[in-house]
């Protein structure tokens, strides 16, 4: 787990946590065998926020959101890009993702 976020997950969660979205947030959740960057346990809900990193490691982010899935969750990706240029536009990705359920 990490001890301090990215800029942009900090950014992000500014505008999840308390509830601002109708639903509560949890930061830096366990489910499973993973931590995921948030998640929204009463809908089910994960969003992550991926960097570059995640750009080398595509086929094991869809892995391991295969096995989110057959949690029962669902998994909500947007780009720290997007969170640090437009973070209106990522909460949208995210409440979008939560009119889903």
């Amino acid at each position: 787990m990490r001890s301090s976020p990215t800029h942009s997950e900090s950014l992000l969660w500014s505008r999840l946590r308390g509830s601002q979205l109708g639903v509560g947030f949890r930061r830096q959740h366990v489910i499973g065998e993973y931590i995921v960057d948030f998640a929204a346990p009463k809908l089910r809900v994960v969003v992550e926020v991926d960097g570059g990193y995640h750009q080398r490691r595509k086929a094991a982010d869809a892995k391991r959101d295969a096995r989110i899935l057959r949690l029962g969750w669902r998994v909500v990706r947007v780009s720290d890009e997007l969170v640090e240029r437009d973070v209106e536009a990522a909460v949208e990705v995210v409440r979008a993702a939560l009119e889903l359920g």
